[in-house]
């Protein structure tokens, strides 16, 4: 039996998520393989969801009453956003040799900043979306941004789920637009439209093999891939696509590229625009949702894995390496 914490919550607005994906993993885990625990991350305050014992970060163990300590195996990445998914927690588990589901600290920064991302992977033949990236505070030329042309996506830099969030159709929408940003991120990415279809493809490896699973389309409901759709069911997410083997096979050899390009581990999910006959990579997940309502769950039962099975193949990976 393998002790399994389970990281959610979170500082970041994706912490209402955090806490849906800790949940589904809880629910199907194999209870005849793992004792799991729901670990609340909320700033210093470290805590097990179930007892409200208090993690001693001195070695991320649990203290119980009678004096003794929970060890934990492995630690199941389940929180969006900070202090996980930019890869600020990653040190302190190296430092102590406990193996974790996701990206180490290193591809998790880098993947968490959509702007320095792209920047990475353009220069190896990546199609990607002209962009430009602001600082808040710094003054806005926004006939440099116009140039980009209209419409344009005006997005938190480092910051998912799609708050703060904007598709500025006017001259005028910009600056409100990036005003919107400043609540979630000190830094806002301008990004050209891009027009095509939305396309996401999640990647794991098994058994040292890179595994590119079903490629789902988005079609939301709403101007773009927005909260409400992604997460109030305002979209239809068809798994698998229903595009030419080819497209299908283009959009997984682009996935699996880019997860070994980036140095990933764990699942991670890449978002796409097709435009034409080519996908332009948006961005990467490198702890995509994993509540009832997110891609990554239909991919995995659409390639075969019950979601026990697909969180377990996590663990063991990261057992593994």
């Amino acid at each position: 039996m393998k002790n399994i914490a389970i990281l959610t919550g979170g500082d970041s607005a994706e912490r209402v998520i955090s806490l849906q994906s800790g949940q589904v993993v809880a629910d199907h885990l194999p209870k005849d393989r793992y004792a799991v625990f729901q670990i609340d991350i909320e700033g210093a305050s470290w805590k097990d969801r179930e007892t409200g014992i208090q993690i001693d970060k001195n070695d991320f163990t649990l203290p119980l009453p009678d004096g003794e300590k929970i060890h934990f195996d492995c630690a199941f990445a389940a929180l969006h956003g900070s202090p996980l998914e930019d890869g600020k927690m990653q040190g302190y588990f190296d430092m102590l040799g406990l193996p974790y589901t996701c990206c180490d600290g290193y591809v998790s920064g880098l993947t968490m900043n959509k702007y320095h991302s792209k920047m990475y992977v353009a220069p190896f033949g990546v199609p990607v979306a002209k962009s430009v990236l602001l600082h808040r505070g710094e003054s806005v030329d926004t006939d440099r941004l116009l140039e980009l042309g209209l419409p344009l996506f005006v997005k938190p830099n480092t910051h998912g789920s799609s708050f703060g969030v904007t598709k500025v159709k006017t001259a005028a929408e910009l600056l409100p637009a990036i005003e919107a940003v400043w609540p979630y991120d000190s830094e806002a990415l301008v990004e050209a439209f891009m027009d095509g279809r939305e396309f996401s493809n999640g990647v794991l490896r098994v058994n040292g093999e890179v595994v590119a699973m079903p490629v789902t389309e988005i079609i939301p409901e709403t101007e773009f891939f927005d909260f409400a759709a992604k997460y109030e069911g305002r979209s239809q997410e068809i798994t698998p696509a229903n595009i030419p083997d080819a497209l299908t096979q283009q959009c997984q050899e682009r996935s699996r590229q880019l997860y070994d390009m980036l140095h990933c581990s764990g699942v991670v999910r890449f978002d796409y625009i097709l435009v034409g006959d080519t996908f332009h990579f948006l961005e990467a997940n490198t702890i995509p949702g994993i509540s009832p309502a997110s891609i990554v769950p239909q991919q995995a039962q659409a390639h075969g894995w019950p979601l026990g099975e697909f969180f377990s193949l996590l663990i063991e990976e990261a057992m593994r390496q």
